[in-house]
């Protein structure tokens, strides 16, 4: 198994509606996977746990909410290690979408 993947995602919204969108739009996690994967997700806290498996590989990752960030955690299996840059590249480009509001209410 690879070094994990840490990337900080700052925010302003404070621990607990960081925590409420996330929760929100962690739903929607399963549009960018291919078919048939399967997502569990367990909650701790203001940590939440996720193990991910396509394709005969599983992902494990962690989000922990702070109130002024959430630090992301990924493990990656050896097999998937080798993109490992672009996963991270990918994190710190897009991750900060875990936390819009999917609501729909008016911020």
């Amino acid at each position: 198994m690879a070094s994990p993947i840490t990337v900080d995602l700052p925010h302003a919204l404070g621990a607990a509606e960081a925590k409420r969108r996330i929760q929100n739009g962690i739903g929607q996690l399963t549009d960018h996977l291919p078919s048939g994967a399967q997502v569990e997700k367990n909650w701790v806290g203001d940590r939440l746990n996720l193990n991910i498996t396509a394709l005969g590989q599983t992902v494990g990752a962690s989000l922990d909410v702070q109130e002024k960030l959430v630090r992301v955690e990924v493990s990656l299996p050896g097999v998937l290690s080798f993109f490992g840059k672009q996963i991270e590249g990918l994190l710190r480009r897009h991750g900060n979408e875990l936390l819009e509001d999917r609501s729909g209410r008016k911020s």
